[in-house]
């Protein structure tokens, strides 16, 4: 239920006009289902037990720098040590077009093995490697993302592509109890970044304020991911081309005024089906009680 945190330092400095640079080293994860901070791992390493394999020292470093008002590039390094290195691409546009504003948002990772990942069998991550027993191998990954908004009169229409290329899945920092991934394709239940999988996504939302009612929001998503190839512990094909689907909805409200001011509620519903080897349907539920305090 809770997001995934972080323990560790960073430094953020805008002395340069345009430009935020960020830097910075984590030590520690706690999963949404977990109470403990954890060392950190990836998918593939994460068993619990004693083939758990971890690190204690992700570090990363990049910035923002912003071209015009409307258009920002980004550019991050990460490296969890004895797992994968990581470069990130990222360029964001707003455009007035009409009565609203369309917003892009395209996205790079190259993902490469760290250390023992390269040749340690237990530090390996999941994907698709054909003929390699259990489907798992060193980090080998290119996620190619693209997502356009357009807003207008409290409408959000949207739409998206993500390509996954390579041999193994997309690594992040995953303990196996619950994280986040700074993709666009990061649901409720699943993720969709597989090795080789191709993903398309449509979404809406809308603001209420605009007929009366301030503070009630509501939104849905769907996406389908397809060319997905599994193997089985022996090495053998399992699955091909296989593919899985996801629909999350979201009701918010967050009262506007009063002695109440600030407190909301959010219902999520999402449905994810799939024919992949060895994976089950989910259907999930989350009703979420939040209240912000301003302290300045």
């Amino acid at each position: 239920m809770l997001p995934q945190t972080f323990q560790g330092g960073q430094i953020t400095t805008n002395d340069i006009k345009d430009l935020t640079l960020i830097g910075g080293q984590i030590e520690h994860a706690k999963g949404r289902n977990s109470s403990n901070n954890e060392q950190l791992s990836i998918a593939g390493a994460n068993s619990r037990g004693a083939s758990f394999r971890d690190s204690n020292k992700f570090i990363y470093g990049g910035g923002d720098y912003k071209i015009t008002k409307d258009l920002t590039a980004q550019y991050y390094y990460g490296n969890l040590e004895d797992f994968y290195k990581q470069h990130f691409l990222g360029l964001t546009h707003n455009w007035a077009i009409g009565p609203g504003v369309l917003k892009s948002d395209l996205r790079y990772f190259n993902s490469r093995d760290d250390g023992a990942n390269g040749h340690d069998s237990t530090y390996f991550t999941t994907g698709n490697y054909s003929g390699v027993a259990g489907g798992k191998g060193k980090v080998d990954n290119n996620l190619y993302s693209g997502l356009f908004l357009y807003s207008v009169a409290g409408h959000t229409f949207g739409g998206g592509y993500q390509v996954s290329n390579g041999s193994s899945d997309f690594p992040w920092l995953n303990q196996g109890d619950g994280s986040s991934a700074y993709i666009i394709t990061d649901m409720q239940i699943q993720k969709f970044a597989r090795a080789g999988e191709r993903t398309w996504q449509a979404r809406y939302s809308y603001d209420f304020a605009k007929l009366g009612a301030p503070g009630l929001t509501a939104g849905v998503v769907y996406l389908r991911g397809d060319n997905i190839d599994t193997v089985t512990a022996k090495g053998a094909v399992a699955g091909s081309g296989r593919s899985e689907w996801e629909r999350d909805l979201t009701v918010a409200y967050v009262v506007p005024e009063g002695p109440l001011k600030n407190l909301g509620f959010t219902w999520k519903n999402a449905m994810w089906r799939n024919d992949i080897p060895s994976q089950r349907d989910q259907d999930e539920n989350r009703l979420i009680v939040s209240y912000s305090i301003p302290l300045l």
